[in-house]
């Protein structure tokens, strides 16, 4: 009787199997193939464009990071040879993060020397204006217009040797000397102070005092702010690492979805 009852079962299985048209050892070699496949979609996202998707966490969250790196590219085309993050990459995707019922957060890595005034504010503002919880982790420096991105997250970290330059509006080529230009100048500056002062807790009148300062090395004029002097300065929320912006947002994100 109980070897009936086996082959029985056996039968039931291979019916099983041949319904499906699979067997077991199809089933694992499809499985390693589509592991294959999606770990070299990520490294060619990564290659690409410095963008991933982060899913594979305990919270089941699916956080994109997106990394700002080299200098922030324009209207036009830096060399070859530069590292440069295209604007033109980066609105497209926080447009189709913001439209995506799959993303639960962003995670922002910089580490720029800053660029194009335009290109950079442009990308700060979509990063604010995002539904998402966002996180900004500044790793070997935010200079210039990476000030803005920096601050233009929900919550933002800085690595204790981070470094973070501020310094006045400055124009590469010839300029025009005449009052008009230097009107023109005041007023791209006033929209830099205005947006980093509106999301964080620096006054502007101590941001613009940092923009003059003389007595540092950079350049000109401007001031050097190494990791916890950004906190201090009320510019950055809290000194830390990778460890800490993802768990700080993983939080955010399970606030939001209780919430």
């Amino acid at each position: 009787m109980g070897n009936k009852e086996n082959n029985k079962n056996g039968r039931d299985k291979e019916k099983n199997n041949s319904s499906n048209g699979k067997n077991p050892k199809e089933e694992k070699r499809e499985a390693e193939e589509h592991r294959q496949d999606k770990e070299k979609h990520r490294d060619e996202r990564i290659e690409e464009v410095g963008q991933v998707t982060l899913d594979e966490n305990e919270a089941h969250h699916k956080i994109h990071l997106i990394t700002i790196i080299g200098e922030i590219e324009g209207h036009d085309n830096l060399s070859s040879t530069s590292k440069t993050t295209k604007y033109e990459h980066v609105l497209p995707q926080l447009a189709a993060i913001e439209d995506s019922k799959d993303i639960d957060g962003v995670l922002i890595l910089l580490n720029t020397m800053g660029g194009d005034v335009e290109a950079g504010l442009a990308i700060a503002e979509m990063i604010a204006s995002l539904s998402k919880p966002t996180v900004s982790l500044v790793l070997g420096g935010s200079h210039s217009i990476g000030v803005p991105i920096a601050v233009s997250t929900d919550y933002s970290f800085i690595v204790p040797t981070g470094t973070m330059v501020i310094h006045p509006v400055r124009l590469n080529g010839m300029v025009i000397g005449v009052q008009q230009t230097f009107d023109y100048f005041r007023q791209i500056q006033n929209r830099i102070t205005g947006f980093v002062c509106e999301h964080c807790k620096i006054s502007k009148s101590r941001l613009e005092g940092l923009m003059m300062e003389t007595g540092v090395l950079t350049k000109d004029v401007g001031t050097i702010l190494v990791g916890n002097e950004a906190v201090e300065e009320g510019i950055i929320c809290q000194v830390g690492g990778i460890k800490d912006a993802v768990a700080k947002l993983h939080d955010m994100v399970d606030k939001r979805n209780n919430g």
